[in-house]
């Protein structure tokens, strides 16, 4: 399609902008039936808001259709898991390991699984209109703890996605904060399948290497270990469905995975390496969460993926985009609790090229060459919270050198444990290879009260980026 819909309905000039929640909705509906195939969940953006999501009027959107598919594709997934369980499926709530239980999952042809994960992001989409940080308090888990404790507040109040049939979350070298929550998920009578994650090490000597998707190395005895793990997921996932999982499901399963991957990847590349941003940062964030678990239907995530990937490339291939050719190329780490950061850093003149959001490992291809549950075992181990913070900052040096980043972000999630000293382990590596600018910040959830101080320091950094071009 070589003109998007709202730019159809907008103008007859093809020109990419971002617009409000209320112009995306007029113009949908000047362009009336020019709205291709949706499978079901297209529509009024605004509609959503209707439904609580109030943070969406005070968002920026990207004016494609590819985009509009993107944002209805995300907000509909709690409808496709109520189909999903009114079909009889089995719905698999996965925690903490992002990216590789689904994979799993979707081996099975009546397993579902998503992410509870994601009501960390509901108190910033509903404005906390729904109290779920309230509940949170009440059970004891305060704002010491990170905003994934929204997901405590979810359960309790059943209102944002159906009860799983079966949990399964990773401990061990992950969050600690999820990990207590987990535990107090499973006391209110959520049964819970525990498997361990172990610290990443390198090989001890005599022992095997075994290199991971990323680069990263293990002993082969600790992939050895998280493979007699996965299998124990594979069993409770046997019990659930009394279906037995075969090696060449669970290649398919892959195989389909890595199709998803290699979009993503493509789609990452070609808007990071681009003259003019050809997409903006928030889109880019929601398009690379699909990774991790697909919004509950994997089919339908690769033609949202490949339809913003031709999006972009039609829009590079005429040399339009966002924010003009002098915007300060930014790599980005962490995700923010307050999808407005993203819009914010474009206003002060930023663009994304280059990101770490904590789930590199559900990017990298999954190995097709070695028994499938061998490769999963190296993805989950590839996990950066596995390994330790120089092996990450060593992983976000390669990649900024790769797309041309002049800046670093990092963005630290309020209470997080994992981020207490993380950020300067990072902050430092970087400085110390090269002049690049770091700025640390934190996000809370709804960043409206903060926004002056965090446009004050996110200009300051542009400023500093543009002064040192003059300089060289």
């Amino acid at each position: 399609m070589s003109l998007c819909l709202a730019e159809r309905a907008l103008g007859p000039v093809a020109v990419p902008r971002q617009i409000t929640l209320e112009e995306w909705d007029e113009a949908y509906e000047r362009a009336g039936s020019l709205e291709p195939r949706d499978a079901g969940y297209g529509g009024l953006l605004g509609r959503h808001v209707r439904s609580g999501n109030t943070r969406l009027a005070r968002l920026q959107f990207d004016n494609s259709f590819a985009a509009l598919k993107l944002w209805n594709f995300l907000l509909t997934e709690e409808d496709r898991l109520r189909q999903a369980r009114l079909a009889g499926k089995t719905l698999i709530g996965a925690m903490k390991d992002l990216g590789t239980v689904p994979v799993i999952a979707c081996a099975y042809p009546d397993l579902v699984a998503f992410y509870p994960d994601g009501a960390w992001w509901l108190p910033c989409l509903l404005e906390d209109n729904a109290g779920l940080l309230a509940i949170a308090d009440r059970l004891g888990v305060d704002e010491s703890f990170c905003p994934v404790r929204a997901m405590l507040g979810a359960f309790v109040s059943g209102e944002h996605f159906p009860r799983p049939d079966l949990l399964v979350c990773s401990v061990g070298a992950t969050c600690d904060d999820f990990s207590a929550i987990a535990q107090r998920v499973e006391g209110l009578g959520h049964p819970v399948l525990w498997w361990e994650l172990p610290q990443r090490r390198e090989p001890e000597p005599g022992e095997k290497a075994a290199l991971l998707p990323g680069g990263a190395r293990a002993g082969a005895g600790q992939v050895a270990f998280v493979q007699a793990e996965l299998a124990r997921v594979i069993t409770g996932f046997t019990m659930q469905c009394n279906v037995k999982l075969t090696d060449r499901m669970l290649a398919a399963s892959i195989h389909q995975a890595n199709k998803v991957r290699s979009c993503l990847a493509e789609l990452r590349r070609a808007v990071f390496t681009a003259g003019l941003a050809p997409l903006p940062a928030l889109e880019l964030l929601v398009a690379e969460m699909l990774a991790l678990h697909y919004c509950s239907d994997r089919a339908e995530t690769l033609v949202v993926l490949e339809e913003l990937l031709a999006t972009v490339r039609e829009r590079t291939g005429r040399g339009v985009g966002f924010h003009g050719r002098d915007a300060v190329r930014v790599f980005w780490v962490n995700p923010v609790a307050d999808l407005k950061a993203m819009n914010l850093l474009e206003e002060c003149g930023g663009r994304i090229c280059g990101t770490d959001y904590l789930f590199t490992h559900a990017l990298d291809q999954i190995p097709d060459d070695i028994p499938p549950l061998e490769a999963l075992a190296r993805v989950a181990l590839a996990d950066p919270m596995a390994g330790t913070a120089q092996e990450r900052a060593q992983r976000i040096q390669r990649d900024m050198r790769a797309f041309g980043s002049e800046a670093l972000i990092i963005s630290r999630i309020p209470g997080a444990s994992h981020c207490a000293l993380e950020g300067e382990v990072i902050r430092e590596i970087v400085t110390a290879a090269g002049n690049c600018p770091v700025l640390e910040i934190e996000v809370p959830s709804v960043c409206d009260p903060l926004q002056g101080t965090l446009r004050t320091r996110l200009e300051a950094l542009v400023e500093t980026v543009r002064n040192q071009r003059k300089e060289r």
